[in-house]
């Protein structure tokens, strides 16, 4: 697929101003430029073209809050001078499997002064003798080379959370639907529960009421029971009466 192509596919509907991330990994570049991806994409702060067939990034248009840079599996051999023009606030940038063969050609980054990561691995420049040495002498500015410092202490896996992590405020957002979505859960658990507690209620409520019309029945059949004797103890005392 066209990188144009793919990148009108990326965009799902949003303008370029508002995608922070962009990948079109694997896709083809017509001419070994950078194609699509225009000054529009203001917000940027992630972009990644691995193995696209780039042989240049002089078509990179001015991306100023672009963080990260994956352009690992290309055929870029040098013209590393716009990145610091067009990219002033780079920290990260994966150049592996490209055709950087000379030290020199690295030099352009110098201007990056933000830039902390640099992963060169699988280019002929990691060939050279003292080659690490040699580039954090060059990039003083450079903590991480490859994945690790000049002391080789690993990048800390909260850096590598950093870099992959998506966009700024996907997380929040996400932290906010589970909020609901629990809330919900606890709503709906609520009110499960008061309309069982409800029944019960109704359930006391029915028991009551049947206890009390078997009392009142009770005291009806007593009544008669009362009266009947009543009657006879006033007939033992007229047989009394009569006796005497």
């Amino acid at each position: 697929m066209e990188m144009k192509k793919r990148i009108s596919l990326e965009l799902r509907n949003r303008s370029p101003a508002e995608v922070r991330e962009l990948v079109v990994d694997s896709c083809r570049s017509a001419d070994g430029e950078v194609e699509g991806v225009t000054e529009e994409f203001s917000a940027l702060e992630v972009l990644s073209m691995v193995n696209v067939g780039l042989g240049s990034l002089a078509k990179l248009p001015a991306l100023p809050k672009l963080r990260k840079l994956e352009v690992s599996d290309n055929s870029i051999s040098g013209g590393l001078d716009a990145l610091a023009e067009k990219c002033p606030n780079l920290s990260y940038l994966n150049l592996s499997g490209n055709h950087i063969k000379e030290l020199s050609s690295l030099q352009p980054l110098q201007n990056l002064k933000n830039l902390k990561s640099l992963d060169l691995y699988s280019c002929g420049v990691t060939a050279a003798d003292g080659y690490r040495d040699a580039v954090f002498r060059l990039l003083p500015q450079v903590v991480y080379l490859d994945g690790f410092d000049p002391d080789d202490n690993e990048v800390p896996e909260s850096n590598d959370e950093d870099d992959e992590a998506g966009p700024p405020g996907d997380e929040d957002e996400e932290d906010e639907e589970e909020d609901e979505e629990e809330g919900s859960e606890v709503g709906l658990s609520y009110l499960m529960k008061e309309g069982i507690q409800d029944e019960e209620d109704d359930g006391d409520y029915v028991e009551e009421e049947e206890d009390d019309e078997e009392e009142e029945d009770g005291e009806d059949d007593d009544a008669p029971a009362q009266g009947e004797k009543r009657k006879r103890d006033a007939d033992d005392e007229g047989d009394d009466d009569d006796d005497e």
